[in-house]
C-alpha cells in the first residue's frame, strides 16, 4: 500500500523542499470532505499507479486508509517530471466523473492491408458511482477493416454508467500506416 504524509504548510518554500527530497505534491478531496494536502514519494507513487489493476487504489495517510482515483496531474514542461497530482476519494454511492481506460480486444483485419490501430481516446469520461464503473472499457476490434472506426455511439452501454463525451467522437480506428 502506498504511504503518504500530510503537509503541514502549503507554502512555496516547503513545497520546493519536499520536491528536492523526492516527494510528489498531492491534493486529496472528496464530496463533502475536508481537503487533505499530502505528499508521496515520487517513485513509489509512479510504481503504484502503473501497476494498479482497478481505477481506484488504496493509500495510507497519517494512519487513515483511503481509496483514491487520479483526477488530474501537472508535469514539468521541459523535463516531463510530475509536479502535482489531484486525487479524489472514491466514495461509495456518490455519482461523479471518472476517466476509464479503453482496451481494444482482438486483432483488426485491416492490419493485413498495411493498416495500424489508432486509439484516439485512451480514456473515456463517464459519470457513475465508483461501485458501478468497470476497470476498463473493452472494445472488440476484430472486424475492423482499413478506414473503419468505432465511435462512442458504437460502444456497448454499461448499466448505471453514462458516457459524457459526444456520441460522434471517434474512440479508435484502423488507419493506413505511412
Amino acid at each position: 500500500m502506498l504511504e503518504g504524509i500530510v503537509r503541514e504548510s502549503i507554502g512555496k518554500p516547503i513545497t520546493k523542499k519536499l520536491r528536492r527530497d523526492g516527494y510528489l505534491i498531492a491534493n486529496i478531496y472528496g464530496k463533502g470532505l475536508e481537503n487533505i494536502h499530502a505528499a508521496f514519494k515520487m517513485n513509489d507513487f509512479i510504481r503504484t499507479v502503473r501497476n494498479k489493476t482497478t481505477v481506484a487504489f488504496p493509500v495510507s495517510i497519517a494512519g487513515q486508509e483511503l481509496n483514491l482515483v487520479v483526477q488530474g496531474y501537472e508535469s514539468h514542461p521541459v523535463s516531463g517530471n510530475l509536479l502535482h497530482v489531484d486525487l479524489m476519494i472514491a466514495q461509495t454511492g456518490v455519482v461523479t466523473h471518472y476517466h476509464i481506460p479503453v482496451k481494444p480486444v482482438g486483432t483488426p483485419i485491416g492490419l493485413k492491408s498495411k493498416g495500424m490501430l489508432f486509439v484516439a481516446k485512451k480514456r473515456l469520461r463517464v459519470k457513475a458511482a465508483i461501485e458501478n464503473i468497470p476497470n476498463a472499457i473493452e472494445i472488440d476490434v476484430a472486424g475492423l477493416e482499413l478506414g473503419d472506426s468505432v465511435l462512442l455511439r458504437d460502444v456497448a452501454r454499461i448499466d448505471n454508467v453514462t458516457f459524457t463525451d459526444a456520441d460522434r467522437v471517434s474512440v479508435l480506428s484502423v488507419i493506413k500506416a505511412k
